[in-house]
C-alpha cells in the first residue's frame, strides 16, 4: 500500500503580513490569494521493521529513526518529525512505522509558502492512511499549531489554509487565532486573463523569512507607526483585489499590486534590497503596471503584472537579471491525498 497526496503553492496578491500575530489579533487581517499548478508531494509506505525514515528528494537525503513515540528535532527534518510527534501524541497514541519521501515543484525558502504546504501536504497523507476525522479548517489549523506552536516556526496563517483549501480565496483573521475562508466566484476567463498577464519570477534567491516577519512582530509590538499604517493600507488593499476580483476588473490589479509593494516595503527592514529593487524599477520602465515579492520579502519569487503584449517585454528585461520565468495555471482544488493499493 502506498499513499499519496499533494499541496498546492499560493500567490499572495493582496494583504500579505497581516495573518501574522499580533496584527492579526489587534486589529485583524485580510488577505487575497490564489493557488497554482505547483506543489508539495508526500508519500508513505507503511512498515513493520520498527524504523521510520523520512527521505527529502529534492536534497537527495535519508534519514532514519527507530520507530518511537516521540522523535527528537534534529534540525533538518524538523517538520516531518513535528507533524509525526502530533500525530502520534493526538490520535494513534503508538509508535508508526513508515517511509516517506517528499518532493517540492519550487526551492525552500522561495515565498510561495514552501514550508507551511509541505506541512499541509504530509498531513494529508497521515490523515487518508489513518483515515483521522480531520475536515479542511481542522488540517489547516493543525498545521498551524505544529509550525508556529510546536516547533516555534515565525510566520502568519495564510498558507496553511491556502494550501487546504485551494482556489481564489479572500481570507479573514481575527482574534484567538479565528480564521475565515471566503472562496470567490470568479469567471473562467477572467481567471485565464489574469494568468496571462500575472508573471511569476523566480529570482533564483533565498531567504529565511522568519527573522523578516520577526521584525515585522516587533514593529507591531512597539506600536511603531509607519509599519502598522502600511499594514492598515494592505489590508484595504486586499478589499480592493476582492472587488476586482468580484467584478472580473483585470485592469485594476496592476495599481493594487503597486501600490500593495510600496506598503509591504513599509512593514519591516529586509523585505526589499538594492537588486529587488533595480529588478522591480527594471519591470515598471519595460511595461509592467505593478508587482510585489512573493511571501516575506527579501528573495524567492516575484510576480508582476503586464497586460497585452507588454508581457513579452517584461520578461525580457527579467531575464537579463538571471532569473527564471515559471509557467503556471491557476487552480481550484487544495490538498489532494489517495491511496494505492
Amino acid at each position: 500500500m502506498i499513499i499519496r497526496s499533494k499541496a498546492p503553492f499560493r500567490l499572495g496578491l493582496a494583504g500579505g503580513g497581516t495573518d501574522v500575530s499580533p496584527y492579526s489579533d489587534l486589529y485583524g487581517g485580510a488577505i487575497l490569494n490564489a493557488t497554482v499548478s505547483l506543489f508539495a508531494r508526500t508519500s508513505i509506505v507503511p512498515t513493520n521493521n520498527g524504523k521510520i525514515v523520512f527521505y527529502n528528494a529534492d536534497r537527495d537525503k535519508r534519514y532514519e529513526f527507530d520507530a518511537v513515540e516521540e522523535l527528537p528535532l534534529n534540525g533538518e527534518v524538523d517538520l516531518q518529525i513535528g507533524i509525526y510527534n502530533r500525530i502520534v501524541k493526538e490520535f494513534t497514541k503508538k509508535p508508526l512505522s513508515f517511509e516517506m519521501t517528499t518532493s517540492m515543484d519550487v526551492p525552500t525558502g522561495s515565498g510561495l509558502g514552501t514550508s507551511s504546504t509541505l506541512v499541509v501536504s504530509i498531513l494529508g497523507a497521515f490523515v487518508e492512511w489513518l483515515q483521522l476525522p480531520l475536515g479542511e479548517y481542522d488540517i489547516a489549523h493543525l498545521a498551524y499549531n505544529i509550525e508556529r506552536v510546536d516547533l516555534n516556526m515565525a510566520g502568519g496563517k495564510q498558507d496553511q489554509y491556502a494550501a487546504t483549501f485551494g482556489g481564489v480565496n479572500f481570507m479573514e483573521f481575527l482574534a484567538d487565532n479565528k480564521v475565515i475562508v471566503n472562496p470567490l466566484r470568479t469567471k473562467k476567463s477572467f481567471l485565464n486573463e489574469l494568468n496571462f498577464d500575472l508573471i511569476l519570477y523566480y529570482t533564483k534567491t533565498s531567504r529565511e523569512s522568519a527573522h523578516i516577519i520577526e521584525k515585522q512582530i516587533d514593529n507591531v509590538k512597539k506600536s511603531t507607526s509607519k509599519p502598522i499604517e502600511a499594514m492598515h493600507e494592505l489590508k484595504s488593499q486586499a478589499f480592493a483585489m476582492k472587488e476586482a476580483f468580484l467584478k472580473s476588473d483585470v485592469h485594476t490589479i496592476g495599481k493594487i499590486l503597486h501600490q500593495s509593494w510600496l506598503n509591504k516595503k513599509e512593514m519591516a527592514q529586509g523585505i526589499s534590497n538594492e537588486n529587488i529593487d533595480e529588478i522591480y524599477s527594471s519591470a515598471i520602465e519595460a511595461g509592467a503596471e505593478g508587482g510585489k515579492i512573493s511571501g516575506a520579502g527579501g528573495g524567492g519569487f516575484m510576480i508582476f503584472y503586464a497586460e497585452g503584449i507588454n508581457r513579452y517585454k517584461v520578461i525580457e528585461v527579467l531575464k537579463k537579471f538571471g532569473g527564471d520565468i515559471v509557467n503556471y495555471q491557476f487552480t481550484h482544488k487544495g490538498l489532494d491525498s489517495w491511496t494505492i493499493q
